[in-house]
């Protein structure tokens, strides 16, 4: 466009680029009017002063209306032109498939009143939480400029090396630019703000927003949430590992010490942080709205069914009419001088017309390159012919034979040689298979193109010799191989490399017959690229039937604008063109870029009487018009529209006509056309008569369509799809309608089928693919009844239609962008359209949408994938996608699944520059995708859930019979372990009840016996005692605590040492002493923070008079450190033991009876609760008589324990047991394992222990780390055979997953299968199961998941769908009693239920040490009855849920052995929809969805299922988890994920003993201190 003044070719090269970016920018309506004037003026203000007077405004434009009309680079400003060698290179990625066809305005308006009706009913939606690092790309990719392929073939490559380079130095100019940028993104802490609701006007919050009280007005602004959790010892303390990101300041915005201070208590004194839950309360309330089916009340228990399937809606449309006759084209008419085969014609006129122009090829500014004569084309085409059969190879043992499949790889810009190339082949008698030029090894659906090749034998290509130059080679020249590809031989067949044919030599030119000509490849719905082959006979009829169809006249001038290897290109471009001796201008893609008005300047130079176009190329003339005053195109007779068939395609015919009718455009020359690769021409408009009235349109009703019937729409207009006519079916053909699924069974007359053909003019098979071809080739329509209407093969199009008045035809979608949801279809393409109407598309690129559907759970869930522009802001993508869910629920009545935006060019691209849909729905399955934004919206289009569960009453309650132990016919589920009472040391049990006399006894009759060895990482043994020595060290500590902690009998002592022998003194000593032993885990010296106050809350709450420890941790209780996080001057009296004088106390206490306390258990649960229990001196006797029964423990016996020493079963067998039995017990503190892990395995095999004890947390560092070092353990002599009994101590489920690959992995090592078992414990009694040397195996059941959710057990096979393997938790111990209990009615169960594990022994703890002193909860746990069956029994509830199985084993004195198995703590359950979720299965599920998921962690909040998931991988990848998370909890168990949070590694808290804290993590989650990389609100 000549610019007022200025002289565009005085400016720079790069200047005239951005210039012509911009013009191309704005004619694809990516750009409004206002915002191209501003750029431009910025663009050229530099130069300003340099040309005088310019006005830098655009000429008055006439818009025409729905199209941002506008000028586009002209001759003066021509496109950058590349080197030949690059542009050959790159320019062949032409004509793709989507594009400006979407226009429409009528749709657009139909959008924004469907959008319009959405506001009344507004709803505010919580925005993602994204970390500011997840988006703040490097500089340079964020601003790449659009690539080439952009898929819309918009945007071209050659111009991004100068947009990359200016935007590079303004990048470097000013460094300030990234940093202020990423600090307004909305950011984690300060996006208070983005929460508002769309339409409400919002300023970008500053960067140094006091969080306070932006967080607060916040929280006034929105509700307070309501439901609140029960108040918590444990939230004060949130463990926090630090996040393991280091962002420069700038970037990371806020620290996360700021961040706590945004905290706020709600008035139940639950810390909620106004951001999180103010979002949660928004999805509650757009989750409020009613969902489409109505779910039916009741779920019975033993249905199998799982889906709800909605009823059939009596109001569905259905097909009236009577059953479609075939349609029957014109007879094919018999012209006598028609040529024997396509070569034939072509020998004709290189003879006769020599000089007559066949073809003109241009230039990339548009002016003629060179013009190829028939004379010409004859000769090339000859020689090359007689090349490839006689100078390739020798004489005996040429490389071709005739038949033989040959790819034609040429750029779409250098149209002669590969017209050159096809027709030598023909003369050759070979098979082309032409190709897109593979630009790099990795080429999305290189691999496809690779089966292609394959399955047609192909071994040679054919190719010029400036497209092999810009083929990616390997460093030694040699051409790369392609993924997927057959090894290739490539030939150049540049005219220099030929040899003339011998006089002798004349080609071979049979007769048409039905060998297969060439070989056009098409891309299912699938990927796969097969390979349609044409027959000589089918080629030869479809060229008649065209030039009959379109009235072809010998030299008449064609302009292509199309691919000429492909589809309608080649067929008229090419083939039909030649048959007619018609003078073809070949307008490439490349050229169309450079200068969109150059197919249009060409009819008008050369009076083309032909065009064939897209609407894309439509589009783009109307755009750039303006310059062009004297162009005519009257002597067009025809304009075939190549992509008439598209729906979308009528408002780009429409504007066109609209725009050039002034230029000579006759209304009735625009000649829509359907094509398929199968059928080749399906049908196509002939032009009409002068002045007769155009073809009428069909308006019809989506609501129809999606039902798969015609109905013309008349209630609302929002959802109509109007569609035009793509004329009659071709001569000699035969057509009908077919029923897209199922049978080919003949559709009605207002039914929308799949268009099927019988014509000799279609291919013929998939070469080398026989089972498909038969589903496609061969099919033979029936009728209602099921029976053939006759004889004859038709050939499926893939495109669905129906046959209008006048047997005309229309086409309303294709199968490969058909969405089958919920019954109902939906097209792609209509999708597309709605998605870009919604205004303003100023977030995503035009042509770059991807529309697929993937299967989750039963059914068909659509998902839009879009490039974003790297200019879109976060509110502003995310307010464009919730407007897009809004007007496609409005317009097509369905939900999106989920709706992803991809950076600029990262979308998998098809050669000719659209998206690669199948390669881009594979990335999104795999995770590959890597979006920048993403929004899953599954609860308003999941519609097929299961109905929610009413509890019924439970089938045994008090009014059952009990008989013996049948409840009601079941057997009742309890077991027990073996008896207490024989025991070989009675007289010891009987001298010594207490364990403080136990050591005495010892250090008198056995002084020098070891009890314990220490070994430190380098499994030296660092201490070690013996009876005596333990004892006199124990007395040291009695004498010290009498003279200087002015302690009384029974005050509580807090024990902080680290794992070791001076924690068993000092407990010793207390118990010496008599007064109360705590032992506490020391505060991390790393981690103050986050640890020391849970050791203060301890002492608190134990009340503790004295903490004994050593020097080292006293100074860090002192230390300035600490002060940061406790009070340090409110510590009771601090002793340290650590020097202590040698002296003996006056007498050493002795409990008056054994009901007194021997120690307190303090342990913080999985739910955060932090509770002490206390153990009477009895149940510390009868634990650890009942552990030495079932390991058989005395004192020549050996065992390594490598476990925490604080709590439950850990300090039990670390303190107690050793100085009862008289073993001795090697002790490795899990934290040496850090730094040395083979510690433990090593310590095994040279101490030849036969039982170890260990924790899962031990398990995993070692299955972890040395799961690859096996060969180089064997080699240091470790071996594990020995090993008798490895048992994991733990309170919780067995991790059946992890002890099996433990077992596996150092199987080589000797470690036998069946040595790893598990104990169980709780905390109402601290060992209850712990599998011994007696008793069998434990077993391995498989529950069904579906009944365990409903608390029924029912055993299925291995492997059966929905089946979950659970390991018995250990035998029994001796003297304990189990029975399950409904947690409800506290009424014993039968054994086929799941119930609460209620344990009886003489071990239990005697209750909870509370500060509150509530001894209604303490009795409720400790000492509680039955509703029935046997009231006189006091049991303690455990808390954990389990069920009873009596196996075919037998146990130790014959009978039948009856197994406990764990399946999880009753608090951390999740009811949801009426059903009980136990959150490791969950977790199990999520942690498999992708490779980069760590741990992982669900919680509930307001019955929403939230799903936290450490991100092991880059950042890139957290928002790849959102939709395979909820994919994989959907699938699997049948919930909506409500929100799911992307964490860094390590920020899922972890108690001592390998369990994850879930309420913890919970409240730090509504506390807003996950410092999450990503939030998604599930809508």
């Amino acid at each position: 466009m000549a610019d007022r003044g200025v002289d565009l070719s005085a400016l720079p090269k790069e200047v005239r680029d951005q210039l012509a970016e911009l013009d191309l920018e704005l004619s694809e309506g990516d750009i409004t009017q206002k915002g191209y004037e501003k750029k431009r003026a910025k663009l050229l203000s530099s130069y300003i002063h340099h040309l005088p007077n310019v006005d830098l405004s655009l000429p008055d434009v006439q818009l025409s209306p729905s199209h941002s009309a506008d000028p586009s680079p002209s001759p003066e400003a021509p496109g950058p032109s590349t080197s030949s060698a690059s542009r050959h290179h790159r320019a062949h990625r032409s004509g793709g498939a989507r594009d400006d066809r979407y226009r429409s305005d009528i749709h657009t308006e139909a959008v924004q009143a469907a959008l319009a009706k959405h506001k009344e009913e507004k709803m505010a939606l919580p925005m993602p939480t994204k970390r500011r690092s997840a988006f703040v790309q490097s500089p340079i990719e964020n601003c790449t400029p659009p690539d080439t392929s952009s898929a819309s073939e918009d945007e071209g490559s050659l111009r991004r090396k100068a947009a990359l380079s200016a935007m590079l130095a303004q990048t470097l100019q000013s460094p300030d630019y990234w940093i202020s940028r990423s600090v307004q993104s909305s950011s984690t802490s300060s996006s208070a703000s983005s929460t508002l609701s769309h339409g409400e006007p919002k300023t970008q919050p500053q960067p140094q927003l006091q969080p306070a009280a932006s967080v607060l007005a916040d929280v006034l602004a929105h509700t307070r949430i309501e439901n609140s959790i029960p108040p918590d010892v444990t939230s004060s303390t949130p463990q926090e590992r630090g996040s393991r990101v280091d962002l420069p300041p700038a970037v990371r915005g806020m620290s996360r010490g700021q961040s706590r201070s945004s905290m706020l208590d709600t008035a139940d004194g639950v810390p909620v942080s106004s951001r999180v839950s103010t979002k949660i309360q928004q999805l509650l309330n757009t989750l409020k709205r009613p969902k489409r089916p109505p779910l039916s009340e009741f779920f019975l228990d033993d249905s199998e069914e799982i889906v709800e399937v909605p009823r059939p809606d009596p109001n569905t449309p259905k097909p009236e009419g009577r059953q479609i006759i075939p349609v029957k084209g014109e007879p094919l008419g018999v012209v006598s001088n028609w040529p024997p085969a396509l070569q034939a014609a072509l020998a004709r006129w290189g003879a006769t017309q020599a000089k007559s122009p066949a073809l003109t090829v241009l230039d990339i500014t548009g002016k003629p390159l060179y013009t190829l004569t028939y004379g010409k084309l004859w000769s090339r085409s000859l020689k090359l012919a007689y090349t490839l059969l006689n100078k390739l190879g020798t004489k005996t043992e040429p490389v071709l034979q005739p038949g033989d499949r040959v790819a034609l790889v040429y750029p779409n810009s250098d149209p002669g040689m590969f017209w050159v190339a096809f027709y030598g082949c023909l003369l050759a008698e070979v098979i082309p298979v032409p190709i897109e030029v593979p630009l790099s090894r990795q080429d999305a659906g290189s691999q496809q193109i690779g089966f292609l090749l394959g399955s047609c034998g192909v071994s040679l290509a054919l190719t010029s010799e400036v497209c092999l130059k810009g083929l990616p080679k390997t460093p030694n020249g040699e051409i790369v191989q392609f993924k997927g590809w057959p090894r290739m031989k490539w030939v150049v067949t540049d005219t220099k490399y030929l040899t003339k044919p011998s006089k002798d030599w004349q080609p071979h030119i049979p007769t048409a017959n039905t060998d297969t000509a060439y070989i056009e490849y098409k891309t299912s719905k699938e990927g796969t690229v097969m390979g349609v082959a044409v027959s000589k006979i089918s080629m030869l009829t479809h060229c008649q039937a065209l030039t009959q169809a379109c009235n072809y006249c010998e030299g008449e001038t064609l302009v292509n604008v199309l691919d000429c290897k492909r589809d309608m290109g080649l067929w008229h471009g090419v083939l039909t063109s030649v048959m007619n001796r018609i003078h073809t201008i070949t307008v490439p893609y490349a050229v169309m870029k450079a200068c969109p008005m150059s197919w249009v300047q060409r009819v008008h130079f050369h009076k083309a009487r032909v065009a064939l176009v897209k609407c894309r190329d439509l589009h783009w003339a109307m755009m750039a018009h303006k310059d062009q005053k004297d162009t005519s195109l009257s002597s067009i007779r025809m304009l075939i529209v190549a992509d008439g068939a598209n729906p979308w395609s009528v408002s780009s015919c429409d504007a066109f006509l609209n725009v050039f009718q002034s230029h000579g455009l006759k209304p009735e020359v625009i000649c829509p056309c359907a094509t398929s690769p199968e059928a080749l021409t399906v049908a196509i408009r002939r032009p009409g008569a002068r002045g007769a009235p155009l073809p009428a349109r069909a308006i019809l009703s989506m609501g129809g369509l999606s039902h798969g019937v015609i109905r013309v729409n008349t209630e609302d207009k929002n959802s109509a799809l109007t569609v035009q006519d793509v004329g009659h079916i071709m001569p000699g053909a035969l057509m009908c309608i077919v029923k897209p699924d199922g049978p080919p069974q003949l559709c009605k007359t207002d039914e929308i089928g799949e268009i099927v053909i019988n014509s000799r003019a279609g291919g013929t098979m998939y070469y080398g693919l026989p089972g498909v071809t038969k589903n496609t080739f061969e099919v033979i329509p029936v009728n209602q009844a099921g029976t053939p209407i006759g004889e004859i093969p038709f050939s499926r199009t893939g495109l669905l239609g129906f046959v209008g008045p006048g047997s005309l035809v229309f086409v309303v979608g294709k199968i490969e962008g058909l969405l089958m949801v919920s019954g109902r279809r939906h097209n792609a393409d209509d999708l597309v359209a709605t998605a870009l109407a919604v205004e303003p598309v100023k977030t995503v690129y035009r042509g770059r949408i991807a529309v697929f559907s993937v299967t989750v759970f039963y059914d068909e869930r659509i998902v839009i994938v879009a490039e974003q522009r790297p200019d879109a802001s976060e509110e502003d993508s995310f307010q464009w996608m919730s407007r897009v869910l809004q007007a496609i629920d409005s317009i097509h009545q369905v939900g999106l699944y989920c709706l992803a935006l991809v950076p600029a060019n990262t979308l998998p691209k098809t050669p000719l520059g659209g998206i690669h849909i199948y390669e881009t729905k594979q990335s999104f399955l795999d995770g590959n995708l890597h979006p920048c934004n993403i929004l899953l919206c599954p609860h308003t289009c999941v519609t097929n859930m299961p109905k929610p569960r009413q509890k019924l009453p439970v089938d045994v309650g008090p009014a059952s019979m009990l008989v013996g132990n049948l409840v009601a016919g079941k057997r009742i589920a309890q077991a027990m372990g073996r008896e207490l009472a024989v025991v070989e040391d009675q007289d010891l049990i009987r001298k010594h009840q207490f364990l403080s006399e136990a050591l005495q006894w010892r250090a008198q009759t056995d002084p020098d016996h070891v009890l314990y060895v220490l070994l430190n990482a380098k499994g030296v043994a660092v201490c070690t005692a013996t009876c005596a020595q333990l004892h006199k060290r124990a007395e040291k500590i009695t004498a010290t605590l009498m003279e200087r902690g002015g302690l009384n009998t029974g005050d509580n002592v807090v024990l902080l040492y680290p794992p070791g022998i001076d924690l068993i003194a000092a407990f010793y000593g207390c118990l010496y002493a008599g007064v109360i032993p705590v032992t506490v885990r020391p505060p991390h010296p790393q981690n103050l923070a986050a640890t020391l106050p849970t050791v203060r809350m301890i002492i608190d709450v134990s009340k503790a008079a004295c903490i004994l420890t050593t020097q080292p941790l006293m100074r860090i209780l002192r230390s300035r450190e600490a002060a940061a996080s406790v009070n340090v001057k409110t510590w009771p009296t601090i002793i340290d033991t650590d020097d202590l004088p040698r002296k003996r106390p006056p007498h050493i206490y002795k409990p008056p009876t054994a009901e007194m306390l021997a120690y307190l258990d303090f342990s913080v649960s999985t739910t955060g609760m932090l509770t002490g229990v206390k153990m009477s001196h009895a149940a510390v006797s009868n634990l650890c008589r009942s552990i030495k029964l079932q390991c058989e423990l005395y004192s020549s016996r050996q065992i390594a324990i490598c476990l925490d020493p604080y709590c439950g079963l850990g300090f039990v067998l670390w303190c107690l047991s050793s100085v009862y039995s008289g073993h001795q017990s090697i002790l490795i503190p899990p934290l040496e394992l850090e730094s040395s892990l083979p510690l433990w395995l090593s310590t095994l095999s040279q101490y030849k222990i036969r039982d170890t004890f260990c924790s899962y947390s031990v398990m995993e560092l070692c299955t972890k780390g040395l799961g690859t070092q096996t060969e180089m353990l064997k080699a240091r002599g470790v071996n594990l055979s020995c090993v008798r009994s490895c048992v994991v101590i733990a309170e919780e489920r067995p991790r059946l997953a992890l002890t099996q690959s433990f077992s596996k992995l150092f199987k080589d090592l000797g470690l036998s299968l069946r040595a790893v078992s598990t104990a169980f414990g709780s905390r109402v009694n601290l060992a209850i199961c712990l599998q011994g040397t007696a008793g069998p195996d434990p077993s391995t059941v498989y529950v069904d998941m579906k009944s365990l959710r409903h608390d029924r057990v029912r055993l299925v096979e291995r492997g059966a769908p929905q089946s979950l393997p659970l390991m018995e938790s250990g035998t029994i111990l001796p003297g304990v009693r189990v029975i399950i209990v409904n947690p409800e009615t506290k009424g014993p169960l039968g054994d086929s239920h799941l119930g609460e594990i209620w344990v009886s022994s003489p071990h239990s703890a005697s209750g909870y040490y509370t500060i509150y002193g509530e001894e209604s909860l303490q009795a409720d746990h400790f000492n509680t009855k039955l509703s029935f069956g046997d009231p006189q029994t006091l049991w303690a509830r455990t808390g954990y849920l389990g069920f009873i199985k009596r196996t075919e084993l037998l146990d130790a004195s014959g009978d039948r052995h009856d197994a406990l198995f764990v399946v999880g703590s009753l608090d951390e359950t999740l009811e949801l929809r009426g059903l009980r979720y136990h959150p490791i299965d969950i977790e199990t599920s999520v942690s498999r969805a992708h490779r980069s998921i760590a741990e992982s962690a669900v919680f509930t909040w307001t019955n929403l299922l939230v799903v936290v998931a450490e991100l092991s991988g880059s950042e890139q990848e957290a928002l790849d988890l959102v939709p395979l998370v909820t994919n994989v909890v959907l699938e699997e168990h049948h919930l909506i994920v409500g929100v799911v949070v992307i964490v860094d590694p390590g920020v899922i808290p972890i108690n001592s003993r390998g369990e994850k804290q879930r309420m913890h993590l919970r409240d730090s989650f509504l506390a807003d201190q996950l410092d999450p990389i990503y939030v998604a609100y599930n809508m």
